[in-house]
C-alpha cells in the first residue's frame, strides 16, 4: 500500500487531481497501481509543475458555469422555484402530436381462400351489416366510438353518434 502521509502540502492537491484525471475510476489503488516511494515522488514533482495549467482550466470552466443560466444548470435540489410536473399526467402536450392510425369499419365477411382467389373486377362482397347501421371507429386497431357514414362533397365522412365508455376502453386494452 502507498504511505498514507503526503510528501508535501500540494502532494494532496496533486492526488485528487490525478483522481479527476482517471475519472475517479477506482478510490483505492489496487496491486499494479502501487509503486515505490520514489517513483511516487517524481510523479508527483513531474505532476506539480502541470497544476497551474489544471487550475487554470478548472478556473475557466467554473466561470463559464457561472454564467450560463440557471435553468441550463443541473440543481438536482428541487428548488421551488422550478416548475414541478404533475405527476396525473402534465407531460400531455409531449403526446399531442403522435399519429395515430384512425379506421372505420364498414362491415365484416367471412371467405374461404377458394372465394378470395375469385375475387375479379366487379365481385361484390356481402357484408355482415345492414345498410344505414353505425359503423365502428378504431383508432389502432382498438373500438373508441361508432357513427353513422356521411357524404360530404363527393367524399365520405363519418359523424360520430356513440363513444364508447372509458372503462370499456381499457378493458378492451387487456
Amino acid at each position: 500500500m502507498v504511505d498514507s502521509q503526503p510528501l508535501d502540502p500540494q502532494s494532496k492537491e496533486v492526488q485528487g487531481s490525478e483522481l479527476e484525471a482517471l475519472g475517479a475510476q477506482d478510490l483505492e489503488p489496487g496491486p499494479s497501481e502501487v509503486q515505490p516511494a520514489e517513483s511516487e515522488a517524481q510523479a508527483v514533482s513531474s505532476e506539480a509543475s502541470e497544476e497551474p495549467e489544471a487550475t487554470e482550466s478548472q478556473a475557466q470552466g467554473e466561470a463559464a458555469s457561472a454564467t450560463q443560466p440557471s435553468a441550463a444548470r443541473p440543481t438536482g435540489t428541487g428548488s421551488s422555484d422550478e416548475k414541478e410536473v404533475p405527476p396525473d399526467g402534465g407531460n400531455l402536450e409531449l403526446l399531442l402530436d403522435v399519429p395515430l392510425r384512425v379506421t372505420v369499419e364498414l362491415g365484416r365477411a367471412e371467405m374461404s381462400i377458394r372465394e378470395v382467389l375469385t375475387l375479379t373486377p366487379g365481385s361484390v362482397v356481402e357484408l355482415s351489416k345492414v345498410a344505414g347501421e353505425p359503423v365502428d371507429i378504431l383508432v389502432n386497431g382498438k373500438l373508441i366510438a361508432r357513427g353513422e357514414v356521411v357524404v360530404i362533397d363527393d367524399m365520405f365522412g363519418v359523424r360520430v353518434t356513440d363513444i364508447i365508455p372509458p372503462a370499456a376502453r381499457v378493458h378492451s386494452l387487456k
